[in-house]
């Protein structure tokens, strides 16, 4: 098994300007709006579609290379694919949908290698049944099941839970998870769904515009955005400009009228340089009203409640500061309750500095990438 390396460039019709990595057996999520380029790529990588620039290798061998002219035939590139419709034989039973990529076996051995793979999958004593005659998420498991049964070099997955319940979906994911400690070969998941990304993925991608921006492991993807584009992809919020000022020889930050202190990344710009910067929202500490803070943490200020939005457990609150900035994060609701939290009351909150990230220049935060 071999690590997939993808690095392709057009201008158009379709643009893209895409470049990762998924090593053997990592989950990569390619994730971005509608009209990124994440099908596109997915059909680049199976040799269904053929970019003007770039390149495509799986392990030491060369998929495609523009500069040669070279593009081996999906047939070779051994890739399975799920589609987000399933893409099944109607006409054939679950275990002959199984079997089609078998044909080059025996019969006895192709039926005995679906049957294999209809329990891998969990379908035991499903294979006679049509798909019409299955769930939504027996109908995608066969079609997994399909795309595995081929013994495939990469395997690509194209939106493959958005079209069940959301019930079937967590099972559907928690299924891929175990199936994964059974193969050890690159997978490329398509999803809008940002959770279902955190959830399954071992890097995340980026896409916009067919661009690559950024490659990360999800924690630091979303505590670590390269851009403000990029955390805005991932609807992050908590994005604010502010400028480097010097206190006692230290560099802080003047975000309105508050000095900030900065854990690190500070020391790459000079005093002076207007920089934004990105704060988690599980970086954003309350202090209890019942126990105000002796100011051991670091960055207090005083805010106003803006907006309180319960959602179950869950609450989520938006302060507005003193020079008009907004700050968002969640809260247990039982917390939120117990602090009396209201539209127009005052709190005050800590803003940790380990969480604060800096990304150069000053950029326009009212609106959308």
């Amino acid at each position: 098994m071999a690590d997939l390396q993808v690095r392709v460039a057009q201008a158009g019709p379709i643009p893209l300007g895409a470049d990762f990595v998924c090593r053997r057996g990592e989950l990569l999520a390619l994730v971005g709006p509608s009209g990124s380029g994440k099908t596109t790529l997915l059909r680049a990588i199976a040799g269904l579609y053929q970019p003007a620039e770039g390149h495509i290798i799986c392990g030491d061998t060369p998929w495609f290379d523009a500069k040669r002219k070279h593009s081996l035939s999906p047939q070779k590139r051994r890739v399975g694919i799920v589609f987000q419709d399933y893409a099944l034989f109607p006409h054939l039973t679950a275990l002959e949908n199984i079997a089609l990529p078998l044909r080059h076996l025996p019969k006895p051995t192709q039926r005995d290698r679906a049957e294999q793979w209809l329990a891998r999958v969990r379908l035991e004593g499903l294979g006679r049944r049509y798909p019409h005659a299955l769930s939504g998420g027996q109908r995608q498991r066969v079609a997994l099941a399909r795309a595995l049964a081929r013994d495939p070099q990469v395997l690509l997955l194209d939106e493959p839970f958005s079209a069940v319940d959301q019930v079937t979906r967590r099972r559907l994911q928690r299924e891929l998870a175990l199936l994964r400690q059974q193969i050890s070969i690159p997978i490329v998941l398509v999803t809008h769904d940002l959770e279902e990304a955190t959830a399954l993925a071992d890097q995340i991608c980026v896409l916009h515009g067919g661009e690559s921006l950024q490659q990360d492991t999800p924690d630091r993807l979303f505590r670590q955005p390269a851009t403000p584009a990029v955390a805005r992809l991932l609807d992050r919020h908590n994005l604010f400009n502010a400028t480097v000022i010097a206190v006692d020889g230290q560099r802080h930050l003047q975000w309105g009228r508050f000095q900030l202190e900065v854990a690190e990344g500070l020391d790459r710009f000079a005093v002076g340089e207007a920089v934004t910067w990105y704060l988690p929202p599980s970086d954003i500490v309350l202090h209890r009203r019942d126990r105000p803070s002796n100011g051991e943490r670091e960055n207090p200020i005083p805010a106003m409640v803006s907006e309180v939005v319960t959602l179950g457990g869950m609450t989520s609150v938006a302060l507005r500061v003193a020079h008009g900035d907004m700050l968002r994060f969640d809260i247990a609701t039982h917390a939120a309750r117990r602090n009396r939290l209201a539209s127009g009351s005052m709190v005050n909150v800590s803003l940790l500095a380990a969480g604060v990230h800096i990304m150069p220049g000053a950029h326009d935060l009212t609106r959308s990438d």
